[in-house]
């Protein structure tokens, strides 16, 4: 999978998040995970840059914009927002309680996901497949799938349709192998 192949990244994330509920969960869930997990990260230093909260951040945003111009702009302002924020919350509130902040907040997060998969998607979360895709294209998706549902966009026209084909696909590939399983 190329590093920049939105319809791949897209439809490999999306095929283990098919499930109306499960989406929303993300949806409300993701974006705090990244904004606490950078919360936690200001804390630790890295050579030339002030930390990695800075370079996680320029990282994604940069990840974002190679892979959908418009959206990716967007993305990455979320992001510059989110470590600003984070940066600024964990500046003000000291290592101490941050650390106790981040992990409720991570544990409440992660738990409504895990349940999002349990109950609704029926299907293990993709980070389990492919831990470092999962995390990089979890906030893009997202916001995407939110650009999508509330103002019709797409990366280029027919992307949706495209990208849901392969997801159907790719889901249809797991319930085989699933099957052969119990067989």
């Amino acid at each position: 999978m190329s590093l920049f192949d939105l319809e791949k990244h897209f439809a490999f994330y999306g095929a283990y998040h098919s499930n109306p509920i499960n989406i929303f969960i993300h949806m409300l869930f993701v974006w705090p995970i990244f904004y606490t997990g950078l919360m936690l990260l200001y804390f630790v230093p890295m050579f030339f840059f002030p930390n990695f909260a800075s370079f996680f951040t320029l990282v994604y945003a940069v990840f974002y914009v190679g892979m959908d111009k418009k959206a990716g702009f967007l993305a990455a302002f979320l992001c510059f927002l989110c470590w600003m924020g984070a940066s600024a919350y964990a500046s003000h509130l000291g290592y101490s309680l941050t650390w106790k902040v981040v992990l409720v907040a991570q544990l409440f997060c992660w738990t409504a996901q895990f349940i999002g998969h349990g109950v609704f998607e029926k299907r293990a979360p993709a980070l389990l497949d492919n831990l470092v895709q999962a995390f990089l294209m979890a906030p893009f998706f997202v916001l995407l799938e939110a650009l999508q549902h509330f103002f019709g966009y797409e990366p280029y026209p027919g992307f949706h349709e495209k990208v849901k084909a392969m997801v159907d696909a790719e889901i249809e590939e797991w319930q085989e192998k699933k099957q052969k399983k119990m067989s």
